[in-house]
């Protein structure tokens, strides 16, 4: 009979800690190297009701605004980074927050990173998701998280004019969610 229950409540107690974590709290993460492969940033990617919140920690950029995109392939080829390919598009929607036919799904506000190269900002994206279906950061392929050179204009089409890419980081599932 002890046995019994013993065996139930750790049962019960294993059930808990299954489901002390909501589903809706996956993360993911991503460090974003320079073209000199430096560590520039890194990112905190989590599961949020209404999208997903990305808590990004830069460290050593060059002062200003940034354009801050998330691409449709996860690999970050130096020095260009052009193997990240275009911004995330599922909906195959224009660039630009403030485009009326768009913005991508990748199409993030500008980050500004102070005079000592540093930032800490938190991005809430509402149109991609860390969970199932076509706007999911982990698609077959992977996404990356970009920074560019120059701030984004948040309307030309593909890329708001944002110059090159300066910094990329593949986003991938964290250790604790596998």
């Amino acid at each position: 009979m002890k046995k019994t229950l013993f065996l139930a409540a750790v049962f019960l107690a294993a059930s808990a800690l299954a489901l002390a974590r909501p589903a809706d709290e996956v993360s993911a993460e991503a460090e974003l190297l320079d073209a000199q492969g430096y560590s520039v940033a890194t990112a905190t990617i989590t599961q949020v009701s209404k999208g997903v919140k990305i808590s990004l920690d830069v460290s050593s950029l060059s002062p200003g605004m940034h354009a801050f995109h998330i691409h449709g392939v996860g690999s970050c080829e130096p020095p260009d980074f052009k193997s990240a390919g275009g911004h995330f598009n599922p909906e195959g929607k224009k660039h630009g927050l403030k485009n009326p036919d768009g913005p991508h799904a990748g199409d993030m506000e500008n980050v500004e990173v102070g005079p000592d190269g540093t930032a800490h900002v938190e991005v809430m994206n509402t149109r991609v998701t860390l969970g199932p279906g076509k706007n999911s950061l982990f698609h077959p392929g992977g996404t990356a998280l970009v920074i560019h050179e120059k701030a984004d204009d948040l309307t030309s089409d593909p890329a708001g004019n944002a110059g090159a890419r300066v910094a990329c980081g593949v986003i991938e599932r964290s250790e604790d969610d596998d």
